[in-house]
């Protein structure tokens, strides 16, 4: 057993210096070659599983959608402003087909296949009508993650690679005067507002294929008509990645696009305790923990991602309802592990009705 751990062990180190390698030194035909080996044996794979043909056949189909995005992007590695950026999402990428496989396993997808014209006649009406929803509801899924994989998508989230930093604080005092006055007046109010939110975002629509959950954003508001409203963002191209003022308008980038708020009890002096934090990371400086996202890691304490935010805001007032390190939290968990029942639902707003 001893000597078992020392192999993986030795396997992680060569791992991990080939990936180095291949980020300081690799050209586009190095990876090129990595993604097609990558492919092969991941192919090889799933047709030695014993599955269903159409599920082998949906499982390699995403390896081979994944293959061309790859080498879409890693042939731009060589002529490239983006050196590092670019290097650093391709060497990642690698991971990315191991990851789906991981998603058609794990969530034990290979067990749903469609019905064949034996199976069809022998169902009842219940049974045909229960199987041609379970069939929609994957091809649904498989096309919203298409939609997330787009290369457009993708193109939309490597070029705002530029503005983020995962290491150091490039976002400082985009919270004004103005607003501290604001959030000042709200602190009479005995709640503080949760907003959970579904924006239709090329990053919102990447999260929701790995996450299976609709709302990918929390953010954190000190009056019940979000005027106050602040999270953890990409800044929308108006101010640096990090902890920034949100505006309503811009959540609505999907016609799907919801925002769902709730209200948590705080005494005056929690809220006060949340603001002043706030204000100390405002004149502090922050970052959008983009990195965070895979690596559950923080590089310095300002540097967050939204629901990491939320809960370290919520931790700090002694206002947390569950236990679980900041890293880790999702959006969805601020709602699912209120196990005690402490949020009170507020209000939502669907932009479709508006």
């Amino acid at each position: 057993m001893q000597n078992l751990k020392v192999y993986h062990f030795y396997i992680k180190i060569c791992i991990l210096v080939f990936m180095l390698q291949l980020f300081f030194f690799g050209n586009s035909l190095q990876y090129i070659m990595v993604y097609f080996a990558s492919f092969a044996f991941l192919t090889l794979r799933t047709l030695s599983i014993s599955s269903k043909k159409r599920m082998k056949f949906m499982m390699i189909f995403s390896y081979s959608t994944i293959l061309f995005l790859q080498i879409s992007f890693s042939s731009h590695i060589d002529n490239t402003n983006l050196f590092d950026l670019l290097r650093l999402f391709c060497v990642a990428s690698i991971f990315f087909p191991f990851a789906i496989e991981r998603f058609f396993i794990v969530n034990k997808y290979a067990a749903f296949y469609f019905p064949s014209v034996q199976e069809i006649s022998t169902f009842t009406f219940n049974e045909l009508h229960n199987g041609v929803g379970r069939v929609q509801s994957i091809l649904k899924s498989a096309r919203k993650t298409g939609k997330a994989l787009s290369v457009s998508n993708m193109g939309i989230i490597v070029s705002d690679l530029p503005h983020h930093n995962s290491f150091r604080y490039i976002n400082n005092g985009t919270l004004t005067p103005e607003y501290f006055e604001a959030a000042s007046d709200s602190l009479d109010d005995q709640n503080i507002y949760i907003v959970i939110s579904s924006t239709g975002s090329a990053a919102s629509e990447l999260i929701s294929v790995f996450t299976k959950k609709q709302y990918n954003h929390a953010s954190l508001s000190f009056d019940s008509e979000l005027k106050t409203i602040i999270s953890y963002n990409g800044g929308n191209k108006l101010y640096p990645p990090g902890l920034n003022h949100e505006m309503i308008e811009f959540f609505n980038k999907k016609p799907d696009a919801s925002v769902i708020v709730y209200r948590l009890e705080a005494s005056r002096a929690q809220k006060e305790q949340i603001l002043n934090l706030v204000r100390e990371i405002n004149e502090q400086g922050s970052a959008y923990n983009i990195l965070g996202l895979v690596l559950k890691y923080s590089h310095k304490s300002n540097i967050l991602f939204c629901s990491q935010f939320v809960y370290k805001m919520l931790k700090c007032a002694k206002l947390e309802y569950f236990d679980k390190s900041e890293a880790l939290v999702t959006p969805m968990d601020l709602v699912e592990l209120d196990v005690r029942r402490k949020l009170q639902f507020a209000y939502e707003i669907k932009f479709s009705e508006i």
